[in-house]
Order: C-alpha cells, then structure tokens, then sequence
C-alpha cells in the first residue's frame, strides 16, 4: 500500500543526496570551527554585544560574519548556547535570500559538536524551509526532529500539508500525511479535502481511496460527499471493483449512502454493459428511500442509447418527465445522438423541437450529435451543412467537433481539402489533437495515398513524443490491404525506432498480408509469437487464418485443424462461418474422417443458428457423402435439429 511506502522512489533518490551532501560538510564544519577557534583574537567579551551583533550580521545576510561572531561567543563560559544558534537561523532565514549550505554547515555542526538542536531549531529550520518553498528540506528536517524524540506540532504539519499541495507536490503530501498520523494527528477537513481532490484530478485514485480507508480504519469518518468523490473517480477509470469494495465499507461503517453514491456504480454497470446490475442497482436505490435525479436518469438512457434500445431509452425520458425531474440538454444530446445513429429522421425532428421549447440553446456538443450521428449512417452532406452552419454562425468549437468535419471531408474523398484546412488552422493558432491527425491519415489511405500519408507522420506536430499505435495501424492496414512491402517494412522500422510495439490490430494486419501473398509460414509463426509474447490474438484473428488456411488446398486445412483445437484450448471459441469453411475445404478434399470428427465436436459443442451449416448439407447431398456415409447424413442432421 503506497500510504505505507512513502517516501517514494524519487523521494527517497532526493533525501539520499542530502543526506550525502550533509556528510560532506560535517567534516567541512570540523575544520571551519577549529579554524574559528584559531582567529579568537577579535572577540569581544561583551556576550550581549555579541549576540546584537551576531543577529545584525544575520539580518544582513551576512552569514559568515554572522558565524564568526557566534563562535567568538566561546570566550564567554557556556556560550554560544542554543539559543543563539537559533536565533542566527531565524535572522538568516528571515532575509530570503539563503544559502542552504551554510545552514547545513551548522546544522551538523550543532549535532557533532553542541550544543544540540531543541525543538525550536527544528522548527525554526521547518519554517524556514516553508517560507522558502524548499519542501523537501522541510519535511527532512520535519522526519529528523521525529528521530531526535521532539514532538512536531499539529499546526506546522497542517502548514507544510497545505504547503505541498498548494506546490503540487503530491509525493510531499503523501509524505506528510503519513507523519501525521504516526503522530496520532488528522488533517483538518479542508486540507484532506483538498488532498483528495488534487489526487484524483492527477489520476492517483488508488492512493486517494488509501488515504480514506486508512483514515475510516483510525476512526475518522469523512462526509458522503468525500467518499463519492472517489467513488465517481474510481468507476470513471475502470476500477469498478475498487468502486464496490468502498461502497461496501461506506455500509460496514454505517455512512448513509445518497443518490450520487447509488449512480457512480450505475455508471460504472452502463459503461461495462452490465445492464441487469445498473437496473438491480436502480431498484436497491429505491428501496433505501433515494430518488433519481437527473444525473441517474441520463446514465441509465446513455447505456440504453449505447446498447441501441432507444425506445426503453425513449421511455425513461418520459418516466423522467412524469416523476418531475426535468431532462437537462445532456440527456437530450445523448438521445438525439441515438435517434442520429438509426436514422429516425421523424424523432429527431421532434426532439429539436422539445429542446428549443424547454429553452435550451443548442450546444457544441448538440450539434457534435447531430453531425456525428449523421456521419455514422452515410449522411456525409448533411453533417457537413451541420457543421458549416455553426462555422458560419461564429460557434465556438473545440477539437472535436472540428475533427467531425475533417472526418466529413475524408469520408467524401477530399482527403486533401481536409489538410490543407487543418494546415491553415494550425497556422491561425487552432491546435489539432492526434484524433486530427489520424483521421487525415486515414482519408489519405481510403484515397489510395499511403506513401503520402506515410511522409504525413513527420509533418504533422504530435501532441506527445510522436505518432500514436492508431496513426501506424492506420497506414500498416492500408499498406496491407495493398501488398504493398516497401510501405509495410518503412512503417515497421519507424515504429520500432519510435518505440511502438505491435498491437492486436496491427499483427492481424500483417497475418491477412502473409496469408494474402502465401506466406503461411510467417502467420503461423507471428500467431505463435502472439499466443507465447502477446498481444493475444482475438477471435478475429484466428478465424481470418484459418478462412485463408481453408481456401488453399488439403494440406492447409490439417494446418487449420490443428489450429482450431489449440484456439480451443486458449479459450477462443470459432466462429460457425469458419466451422463451416472448414467442413467445406474437407469435402473438397474428400477428408471423410475429419469432415465427420468436426462434425461429432459441433455436435457436442452445441453449433448456433446459422444457413451456413444448411448449405454444407446440401453440398454433401450433392458429393454423394449422405448416401456413402450414413454417420455424415446422420451428424449433419443433429447439428441441423440443434439450429431449429
């Protein structure tokens, strides 16, 4: 657990550099302070004259006539005593302008040679550190005073938490917070607040649900609100177990869920097409007494949109409205997304209609809708006098809407047209995202220009280090499709020298060229190196090969056998269309025993619906194999009694 590991790697790396800066000058010190013991000539014995001006050095940011003084102090019995080296830190520190070095100097020295650091030395140093922003030194100092038996207060914890949050200083804050519960201390509500929130937003939920669940195990109990933060966090990244796991504790430990807890795991179910659980979940939430809200209601049409059941969806909106909680314009952008997507010009109509009556002014996201779904059902026109409208009008739009249009263009055949606009944006301060990009490559692919949209990869300025894996699919699938080699080695080599590897999607690629151009050997060799290294073949990638093993000759379809029974065996099951190319190769082959082993393993395997299976028995009528083979006749029947 990280709250038990702090600090972390990097951290750590920082503080072993101190710590081995601070042994270099200790020896340093010795010799400084025999050195000064050595010049006593110019002391003065007034003490009180001393330390007056010992301090005035000080404040002047004089410091080695500051120390000089201090150490002449030793004419005096019993001084220089802590206090003065205290107060040497307080006014040096005070002028901003430090050299931590010379801090270092007597701090080590006091720790060798006395007097010893007190309380107010840490602290003056923690402080210190603190004003200068030097968090690092800060929580060190803070760890070594722990070490050396002093009680750090609450209030400079509190005040170095605040401090490496408001820096950003995520590891720091871990840190801190983990000394303060050794010391038996809680972050004050607004400071844990904050931390929660400054870590979710960098991605480091896990370590956000840490610090909650170390504090509910301690007894400190947080409001609903600061649990849901990380429960919508948590099931927004995919971590919906974690997401239960705490919704669960929140029960154990008797925090009284909300609505907002209820939908973050709705939203979790819909986005993993767990339908029956979002609607279990539904029912739970008011079964405790919690009513939908809006939000609730737009997860559950969004998941009924995605699994393409809009008139359900349709329905929730009207069960939404009858209960009195008014649909905001995401929902209806969600719906009228759908209602794009299928075409249903009629519905779409009307529900601009109820959009512009319940006072909503359309938004980039509407029209976002309204173009993309148009787009998705072939309506290129109409999507880009969607867009061309709102461009016209002075909309603002962001890079996604934008990318709609280039992706309007592309899909018209004006590939071209597209990046020379992209180009003159870019020049007017537009930035493209790496969606831009890619969809221009693949416009340029679609249009037969490979090797132009090969040169494209370096024109184009990448948001990050370079092209991503989709912009070298992109062109590895078109350079495929085309046999083209010259293309397919350039993109590999680049690839490597930028440090991609391979996906699914590219090594399928490249398995369809080799069994396009006959080179079964290197499929079956790159399948291998899939099944042993991955990425793991899915079940698109099998049953393309054995489709291409069954079409040429006998001798490759006992390759495809074999390669069904260990698909089997890694838990892809065959498609029925291959099952039936087979059975088709085997009796163009005349393989009577395998044609019947394939057909016994279906049968136990239980073959789905399909008019392949029907064709491959007529087929069989027609060689004569149903007469010859009554075992033929009589598995075909079974698997055929099992579609009906």
């Amino acid at each position: 657990m990280l709250l038990c590991t702090i600090p972390t790697a990097s951290y750590l790396y920082k503080i072993c550099r101190r710590v081995s800066f601070f042994a270099n000058f200790s020896s340093s010190c010795a010799l400084r302070t025999v050195g000064f013991s050595e010049e006593s000539s110019m002391h003065d014995g007034n003490y009180l004259e001393l330390q007056c001006r010992m301090q005035n050095f000080a404040t002047a940011g004089q410091f080695r006539k500051a120390l000089e003084t201090l150490i002449s102090m030793r004419n005096v019995p019993e001084k220089p005593s802590v206090y003065d080296y205290n107060a040497l830190m307080h006014c040096y520190l005070k002028t901003r302008n430090v050299i931590l070095e010379e801090l270092v100097e007597v701090y080590l020295g006091m720790k060798r040679f006395g007097p010893a650091p007190n309380a107010l030395t840490f602290n003056t140093l923690v402080n210190g550190m603190l004003s200068l922003g030097n968090l690092i030194d800060a929580f060190f100092i803070a760890e070594e005073m722990c070490r050396s038996g002093f009680a750090l207060s609450f209030t400079l914890l509190s005040k170095m938490l605040k401090k490496s949050l408001e820096l950003g200083d995520f590891n720091c804050s871990l840190g801190v917070f983990q000394l303060m519960l050794k010391l038996e201390y809680f972050p004050t509500e607004p400071s844990l607040n904050l931390l929660v929130f400054v870590l979710i937003k960098s991605g480091m939920v896990g370590d956000a649900y840490s610090v909650l669940s170390v504090l509910l195990g301690k007894g400190y109990f947080c409001s609903v609100y600061r649990y849901n933060m990380i429960l919508w966090a948590l099931c927004k990244s995919g971590q919906g177990n974690t997401a239960l796991e705490l919704f669960c504790l929140m029960n154990k430990k008797g925090i009284v869920q909300n609505v907002c807890s209820y939908t973050a795991l709705m939203c979790w179910f819909g986005r993993e097409g767990l339908g029956e659980d979002l609607f279990h979940c539904l029912d739970v939430m008011q079964r405790d007494g919690c009513k939908p809200n809006v939000r609730t209601y737009t997860v559950i049409i969004k998941f009924l949109c995605d699994a393409r059941r809009i008139e359900e969806a349709l329905a929730f909106l009207g069960r939404m409205e009858n209960e009195g909680c008014d649909p905001d314009l995401i929902t209806y952008n969600v719906i009228l997304r759908e209602l794009c997507h299928q075409d249903r010009v009629e519905d779409i109509c009307e529900l601009v209609q109820v959009i512009d009556q319940k006072g909503f002014s359309p938004n980039t996201y509407t029209y976002a809708a309204l173009a993309g779904g148009m787009l998705k059902v072939g309506k290129i026109g109409f999507a880009s006098e969607i867009l061309l409208d709102m461009i016209s009008r002075g909309c603002t739009l962001d890079v996604a809407v934008y990318n709609i249009y280039f992706n309007c263009l592309c899909c018209g055949d004006r590939s071209r047209e597209a990046f020379s606009l992209l180009k003159s944006m870019t020049e007017g301060g537009f930035t493209p995202s790496n969606v831009s990009y890619n969809t221009i490559l693949k416009g340029f692919c679609r249009e037969n220009g490979v090797e132009e949209a090969l040169e494209l990869l370096d024109f184009f300025e990448w948001e990050t280090n370079g092209p991503d894996i989709v912009s070298f699919n992109t062109i590895l699938s078109a350079a495929c499709k085309q046999k083209n080699s010259a293309v397919i080695q350039r993109i590999l080599f680049r690839m490597e020298y930028e440090g991609v590897e391979l996906d699914v999607v590219s090594s399928t690629c490249l398995i369809q060229y080799f069994c396009e151009t006959g080179k079964f050997a290197e499929c079956l060799d790159l399948l291998d190196y899939m099944i042993c290294y991955g990425p793991s073949p899915t079940v698109i990638t099998v049953n393309m090969l054995l489709d291409n093993l069954c079409k040429n000759g006998e001798g490759k379809v006992s390759i495809a056998l074999q390669l069904r029974d260990q698909m089997q065996k890694n838990g892809l099951t065959p498609s029925i269309a291959i099952e039936s190319s087979l059975l088709k190769a085997m009796l163009r082959g005349g393989m009577v025993c395998d044609f019947i082993f394939l057909l016994k393993t279906m049968v136990m395997e239980g073959c789905p619906p399909n008019e392949l299976i029907f064709k491959v028995f007529h087929q069989a009528m027609s060689k004569g194999w149903t007469k010859k083979y009554p075992q033929v006749a009589k598995l075909l029947g079974i698997v055929i009694m099992q579609q009906v």
